[in-house]
């Protein structure tokens, strides 16, 4: 009789995934750890089964998240692990430099990571953060300020834009 194979593989290869699932303004969203670092972040249409067992990077970007949408946190502090090609990494680690209440567009994005040509790339990149709102790819518009593309859906985009603008000390209006 053949084994299964996975049976085979010892459990210190196979890495524990921990989920929890919040209520937000903006509706349900899932987040993804292992024991160390966020994976994910996403907008699901239900809350979803959580794990039975939280580790603390999963509380703790749980209760951010939660200070986020009260306005008492304007800035994460947790270990990241996003999945992505150099290039998508690389114009994460420049959107998590977009201040809270501030924008910055495509272009702006694109000119940093060495080429004013690379506006496509730099929404193509942006449209796969795995990690919405912890980095926060909300903050990128389009070069004359309109909203453009947005995972989550434009309405998100805004209210979240919104949001920082309520809490942050800009007197103007940031986005059209």
């Amino acid at each position: 009789m053949v084994k299964n194979p996975v049976s085979l593989v010892p459990d210190f290869f196979m890495e524990n995934i921990y989920k929890n699932t919040i209520e937000s303004p903006v509706g349900f969203i899932e987040i993804t750890t292992n024991l160390n670092y966020v994976l994910a972040v996403s907008f699901v249409d239900f809350r979803s089964q959580a794990s039975g067992y939280h580790p603390e990077i999963l509380n703790e970007a749980t209760n951010q998240l939660d200070e986020y949408f009260k306005g008492k946190r304007k800035e994460f502090d947790l270990n990241l692990q996003p999945a992505g090609t150099d290039f998508q990494m690389q114009v994460w680690e420049l959107v998590q430099k977009v201040h809270f209440g501030q924008t910055a567009s495509y272009q702006d994005i694109a000119v940093l990571t060495g080429s004013k040509n690379n506006t496509r790339a730099v929404g193509l990149a942006n449209g796969k953060n795995p990690i919405p709102i912890i980095i926060p790819c909300h903050r990128i518009i389009g070069t004359n300020g309109k909203l453009t593309g947005y995972a989550g859906g434009l309405d998100r985009k805004k209210w979240l834009l919104r949001h920082e603008l309520n809490y942050s000390n800009k007197t103007n209006l940031l986005f059209r």
